[in-house]
């Protein structure tokens, strides 16, 4: 029971994470388009307000949940063989995750700025690099 408690807080908080990317890289980029730099400039500080407030702190969740998830499923390593096609993938998608809760949490809570990819678009990639190994991870 524990397990899917779990389980679905991470992906509620996932979900967070991801839909603010998706929002951010296919739709906010846009408003450049239509209204004037200035109008632009108080949009997105009025959506950034509320988004400050909730997606980091749901990328925290998220990571620490997975990491807890994977504890659970990664099981045990196979010495003559390697690792198995399920941990290799499962290993992918938890370094891909670890690096965007380190990126986000040292910008927003010790105020670190990256040095390279300032934008969310490596973190987008990020996230459907993620989506996609947990599809194929079970074949």
């Amino acid at each position: 029971m524990t397990f899917i408690l779990i389980k679905t807080i991470h992906l509620f908080a996932a979900f967070i994470y991801g839909g603010f990317l998706i929002v951010d890289n296919l739709f906010l980029v846009h408003i450049k388009e239509s209204f004037s730099q200035e109008e632009h400039v108080k949009i997105r500080e009025s959506f950034m307000k509320y988004v400050r407030k909730v997606v980091p702190p749901s990328l925290l969740v998220a990571v620490a949940t997975g990491l807890y998830l994977i504890s659970q499923v990664y099981g045990p390593i196979d010495f003559d063989k390697g690792l198995s096609y399920f941990q290799v993938m499962l290993g992918l998608k938890a370094f891909l995750g670890i690096w965007l809760g380190l990126r986000g949490g040292l910008q927003v809570y010790f105020k670190i700025q990256p040095f390279v990819f300032k934008s969310h678009v490596l973190p987008f990639a990020f996230v459907v690099t993620i989506i996609f190994l947990s599809q194929f991870m079970y074949l």
